[in-house]
């Protein structure tokens, strides 16, 4: 069954052709009626005339039956009743026929009209169901979200009757407004103005419903779709905001070549069809989001592996002119100290970005042991005596009893010297930086103190990262920022972690939590 359109019922034209055969049955009824005038009861004129009657409404609705049931009396008193070719009644009784006859074919023709109507709009749902079962095969099917919207165009401006249907996307973070579909009724893909787009925007932006009138003002409603326009808003477009999971996420636009209204019927398919075009909309952003994602994730694995390769690459070449530079500077010549120095730095950030790459693709082996804290200080000491030279060291470790962990060994040498490398970066010369060791809450914490400039609270989880440097920090520090993302990361594989807190008077403190191994009951 083709699907009737709701704009089509209300504009349908007045059946014309419908009324001149309803009056051409009517003359015929009456000149057979007139032959047996004299042999007719008014009982059987009066049926006769109410099976035209009837057959006019059914045919051509009330417009067609209330005419038909109004000339259908003036014959019958004209023709049928005494004295006849007068509207003169002589009989009272006659009245009464009459009365009830001209009653029961108006109440006929409304009655017949309002089931047919009744009908008529039954078939224009159906026809709507139709559409919507099949807009929901052909979104379902679509393998895209673009190819989807644009048959939700295409079923919006046929099932509404408008001239044009536009759908755009709303790009929130960016503030701007994307047309991503448009049915047009010619093929005719004008590009949409200016101030169309920037009223589009606002629509979007403030979630409202939005009037294009015909002498060029806007009408602007606040209320929600399910509520209907007044009856009188007409307008040459008509624009409304999309929204899907309580997020709006487009704008839609249909429009006309002339001014037009929409009808309580249309406006209710049109909310449900747009609500379709939301979740298409909705279905995009999470297909580019997902696109962006394995861009990413794609980009982030050729990192890694470029990472690795290049510095694999680099070792060798970086301990031959060290080499080199060590035997130039045994022979006297001082200056070619700096290069044995850079090289010795190059080949510590090569270092740094191997064993990031290896910790990003898991291929770091962990070997927890049993290990007492006074060997880690002690050895983290030793390993960290060069670079904090100038700076007075202040340990402190719980002793009422010696403190044991269940963690890799050379994995947490590397993490505290790390801490203590760069709290003698960020240190002021001469400035004293404490490690503390406790057992607290099960845990192992070994936390290293300095007096830099502190860590502002926005910026705690990000000095984490890998090459992040504090913005405003000293141009004379050195190194390429991965020393905390290395110990936080090698804390993690072993069930621990590194945190950043304020300092009483000025600094950080870092600390590292490892698992604590709980002393045996006395």
């Amino acid at each position: 069954m083709p699907a009737i359109s709701l704009s089509a019922l209300r504009s349908r034209r007045f059946p014309v052709g419908v009324l001149s055969l309803a009056f051409i049955a009517l003359g015929a009824v009456t000149l057979g009626m007139l032959a047996f005038r004299d042999r007719l009861d008014k009982g059987h004129v009066a049926l006769i005339y109410l099976l035209v009657v009837l057959g006019a409404s059914a045919r051509g609705g009330r417009s067609v039956g209330l005419p038909v049931s109004v000339t259908a009396f003036l014959l019958f008193n004209w023709l049928f009743l005494a004295p006849y070719y007068t509207l003169v009644i002589a009989d009272p009784l006659d009245w009464l026929v009459l009365l009830t006859f001209l009653l029961t074919s108006v109440v006929a023709a409304e009655l017949l009209d309002r089931q047919r109507r009744q009908a008529e709009a039954a078939r224009a749902r159906a026809g709507e169901l139709d559409r919507l079962a099949t807009l929901g095969a052909e979104t379902l099917d679509a393998a895209r979200a673009e190819q989807a919207l644009s048959a939700i165009g295409d079923v919006i401006r046929q099932t509404v009757g408008v001239d044009r249907c536009e759908l755009f996307v709303w790009e929130r973070d960016r503030g701007e407004l994307r047309r991503i579909a448009v049915s047009d009724a010619e093929g005719a893909a004008e590009p949409t103005r200016a101030d169309t787009t920037e009223l589009l925007k606002y629509v979007a932006s403030k979630a409202v419903r939005l009037t294009e009138r015909e002498d060029g003002t806007v009408h602007v409603a606040e209320a929600s779709m399910d509520e209907e326009p007044s009856v009188d808003q007409t307008g040459r477009a008509f624009a409304i905001a999309l929204s899907a999971r309580g997020e709006t996420v487009g704008a839609l636009r249909v429009s006309g070549r002339r001014a037009f209204a929409l009808s309580s019927d249309q406006w209710r398919v049109l909310t449900a069809l747009a609500y379709y075009a939301a979740l298409a909309m909705y279905r995009l952003r999470l297909e580019h989001a997902e696109e962006t994602t394995e861009a990413l994730r794609r980009a982030d694995r050729l990192k890694d592996a470029l990472l690795a390769s290049v510095s694999h690459d680099l070792r060798t070449p970086l301990t031959t002119i060290k080499g080199i530079a060590h035997e130039i500077v045994s022979e006297g010549h001082a200056r070619a100290g700096v290069i044995e120095e850079e090289a010795d730095r190059l080949s510590k950030l090569v270092d740094g970005l191997l064993e990031m790459s290896q910790l990003d693709a898991g291929a770091v082996s962990v070997n927890p042991e049993f290990n007492t804290v006074d060997d880690l200080v002690g050895a983290a000491l030793q390993r960290a005596e060069t670079v904090l030279r100038g700076h007075p060291i202040e340990t402190r470790i719980a002793d009422d009893e010696m403190i044991v962990g269940r963690f890799d060994f050379s994995h947490a040498l590397r993490i505290v010297v790390n801490l203590l490398e760069n709290a003698a970066k960020y240190s002021p010369p001469d400035a004293p930086i404490t490690l503390t060791a406790e057992r607290r809450n099960g845990r192992v914490e070994l936390a290293v103190s300095d007096r830099g400039p502190g860590v502002p609270p926005s910026e705690r989880e990000r000095i984490f990262e890998p090459f992040y440097r504090l913005p405003g920090g000293r141009p004379d520090v050195r190194g390429a920022g991965l020393g905390l993302s290395i110990a936080r990361r090698l804390a993690l594989v072993q069930g621990g972690d590194v945190t950043a807190t304020d300092r009483d008077g000025g600094g950080s403190v870092f600390v590292l939590s490892l698992p604590a191994v709980e002393p045996p009951p006395e």
